[in-house]
């Protein structure tokens, strides 16, 4: 009987297992399961205000610039952001003609790990121009618009219509015409070769540590 209404009095999630101990007396906020003989389980109840934690995006959307070089962050990205960091990103050149669009809760971290790489070594310092110098933060305006700015805005070669493309912590912004022919070059079967070599790699490299 005490196992039932033990299941039935709060959702599983909400719970986090704490021991295996005698209990004498119990307060509001735990709860008793009685596993055997003498022994019980105590599970103290989880309550959090927090938002869930920003796991990665999701999803592609097309968007379009004005005259100004601005464009309207789509709503569906838009709700996936981390709550209190939805208006602020880093923009910076991509690794391929494209930009990427970061929030600052994933920029920073990046950007630490960058400061401490090896400033002796010139392979180092070249990585550090070509992906930091064009590195600005942007605030998204009352209307909910990013302004590009005008030399990644060339860069990337975006004119009016673009995509933008989710890249788990991170959004990429390309051309359409550009997005468009960056996966007409992949054949399905180009694209499981690569997805067997990426992925076997990380498999051998996660055993071989």
């Amino acid at each position: 009987m005490l196992k039932n209404n033990f299941f039935r009095a709060k959702p599983l999630f909400r719970l986090a297992f704490i021991a295996f101990k005698h209990v004498e007396k119990l307060t509001k906020r735990k709860m008793l399961w009685q596993s055997g003989k003498k022994c019980y389980f105590v599970l103290n109840e989880l309550y959090s205000s927090k938002p869930l934690i920003m796991t990665g995006f999701l999803g592609e959307f097309e968007a379009t610039l004005d005259t100004k070089g601005r464009f309207l962050l789509p709503a569906g990205l838009k709700k996936q952001l981390p709550e209190g960091e939805n208006t602020r990103f880093v923009i910076n050149r991509g690794f391929e003609k494209c930009l990427s669009l970061y929030p600052l809760q994933s920029w920073e971290p990046l950007f630490a790990r960058i400061s401490s790489l090896d400033d002796f070594d010139p392979d180092v310092r070249k990585f550090r121009r070509f992906f930091l110098n064009g590195a600005i933060e942007v605030e998204l305006d009352s209307a909910g618009r990013l302004l590009m700015p005008p030399n990644l805005k060339e860069y990337a070669e975006l004119s009016k219509d673009i995509v933008l493309a989710s890249a788990v912590d991170k959004i990429e912004i390309w051309s359409t015409e550009n997005y468009n022919k960056f996966f007409e070059s992949y054949s399905p079967s180009d694209f499981s070769s690569l997805a067997q070599q990426v992925m076997v790699k990380k498999t051998e490299k996660e055993q071989g540590s």
